[in-house]
């Protein structure tokens, strides 16, 4: 039995005795590094830094939401708006392997210019054990690189801490809910964010279709979750997918875009369960993206694949 107390305990003394001076924190706003975040900052308390990376692949209002966040739990903390570096570091990109890869380089050359900034020698991570699964060991058996384990340049100017490594979402969740952290209960978000979930090339323009999508289908689910239509998914989101078809909007053809709703029921991430969502909870998601996107996006529809075979993310 996973005894929470002892754990904290313990990883409190191996970040006492494994960060000898300023470290900087990769803070997402999600579960795992905001926990990464509370345990660090009980170690070594004004040594650390937060930082929080505005790629531009951030979700509807997540950086002020995230903001906030980091301002009520008293630790320092920074805002780094590098959303044109991101957008750079993928252009051109189809596949799924490269764009992962290119958003974890991203990620620590701006971890390393503010380490720097800060005189930081160590970087905290939120990396969980599905992280290292999926992206194999030692090239083998990869599933996906995730940004913060495959997605590693080999030489980076930082050394490595990560706290929950060996622990899996659920346990994560233990430990935030020990802490008091206020959102303990927050679902998954990927770190390379809506890049992806626009499939294929990433742009600005299938950003914010994405974007406003995944707004609608996480405000429509948890509507009818609080009024006790449906259960509450793991995790929900939409999907951009790289199809167009025949459509019309105010008498008019056009020829749009497909969004994809995928919903889906776990506990670990290693397996899920396809969630079973209302018709008339996905008749008005349909109906919500299509009335504010209709010129560009004519159609939507649910995913209903279990993993395996399927991963949660399309990319």
């Amino acid at each position: 039995m996973f005894d929470v107390k002892a754990f904290v305990n313990v990883q409190i003394g191996k970040i006492k005795d494994q960060v000898k001076g300023k470290a900087i924190i990769a803070c997402s706003g999600g579960v795992d590094s905001v926990v990464c975040a509370v345990l660090a900052s009980k170690a070594v308390g004004d040594d650390l830094l937060a930082v929080y990376v505005n790629t531009g692949f951030m979700r509807k209002g997540e950086t002020e939401e995230v903001r906030c966040m980091l301002n009520d739990m008293n630790v320092n903390f920074k805002v780094l708006d590098a959303e044109d570096e991101f957008f750079d570091a993928v252009k051109g990109m189809n596949d799924p392997e490269m764009k992962r890869k290119a958003v974890g380089e991203r990620f620590i050359r701006c971890f390393e210019k503010e380490a720097r900034t800060f005189g930081a020698k160590y970087l905290v991570q939120g990396t969980i054990a599905p992280d290292v699964i999926e992206s194999g060991k030692d090239g083998k058996g990869v599933v996906k690189s995730h940004h913060n384990v495959g997605g590693l340049p080999k030489e980076m100017g930082l050394e490595l801490v990560e706290p929950v490594i060996d622990l899996y979402k659920e346990e994560v969740r233990q430990v935030a809910r020990h802490l008091g952290v206020k959102m303990s209960e927050r679902q998954p978000f990927p770190g390379p964010g809506l890049s992806v979930r626009c499939l294929g090339e990433v742009t600005r323009d299938g950003i914010g279709i994405v974007r406003e999508a995944c707004f609608i289908v996480e405000d429509e689910i948890q509507k009818a979750a609080k009024a006790g239509k449906m259960e509450l998914p793991w995790q929900y989101f939409a999907a951009l997918l790289p199809v167009r078809s025949v459509g019309t909007h105010n008498g008019k053809r056009v020829y749009g875009r497909t969004v994809v709703v995928r919903a889906v029921l776990s506990k670990d991430a290693m397996t899920a369960k396809c969630a079973e969502i209302p018709f008339a909870v996905l008749r008005s998601i349909s109906s919500r993206i299509t009335d504010k996107m209709g010129d560009m996006v004519n159609r939507v529809v649910y995913d209903v694949t279990d993993k395996p075979p399927a991963t949660i993310e399309w990319e």
